[in-house]
């Protein structure tokens, strides 16, 4: 009878490890998912403030390239897209779009000396730069943070707890094929 005792209390005991490990890890899974949501907030935070600032930079440039109206399409299509992605597959395309457009943009401003010299266009280019390395700094930090917790998910054994709860792998904010290669730029 005491061996029945001990055995029980035995199982019991891997039983309440087995689940304190369980509810560890499920709560590791959900932290890190939040913080990949939370990574993915502020990616858009700083997209949104490149585009808020894009309308100001084309209507600078407007004054000075009126006759440039392709251009502004492109920009503000390219910006539309941005706004209405909704995952980071969508958000880098329309990053991309968005990438040839302003240097299509700012090529055209170079062939303006007055535009250049101009205080507000100064500013804006200023504004834009500083966003752009916003940009680069918060994917790298989103990247990392999906890493992580792609890390966590294929894990065994808590790909199993992961599989049960339905956490799946979540998808980098990759460049868009050619992103490496500098547009180009002929008037």
């Amino acid at each position: 009878m005491r061996k029945l005792w001990i055995g029980l209390a035995v199982a019991a005991a891997l039983v309440l490890i087995l689940g304190v490990s369980c509810v560890g890890s499920y709560n590791r899974l959900v932290a890190s998912d939040e913080q990949v949501d939370t990574a993915w907030a502020q990616v858009e935070n700083v997209l949104q403030r490149r585009a808020d600032l894009i309308p100001n930079l084309v209507n600078t440039v407007k004054g000075y390239a009126a006759h440039e109206k392709e251009i502004f399409t492109q920009v503000a299509d390219a910006r539309s897209r941005l706004l209405a992605a909704r995952t980071p597959g969508e958000a880098a395309e329309a990053n991309g779009a968005l990438d040839t457009a302003l240097g299509r943009l700012l090529a055209i401003a170079e062939a303006y000396p007055q535009l250049r010299a101009s205080e507000n266009f100064v500013r804006l280019q200023d504004e834009l730069a500083g966003t752009e390395n916003r940009i680069a700094n918060e994917r790298r930090h989103y990247n990392d943070t999906v890493r992580d917790f792609n890390t966590r998910v294929r894990r065994f054994p808590t790909r199993i707890l992961a599989g049960m709860f339905g956490f799946e792998s979540r998808e980098y904010f990759e460049a868009t094929p050619g992103a490496e290669t500098a547009p180009r730029v002929s008037f």
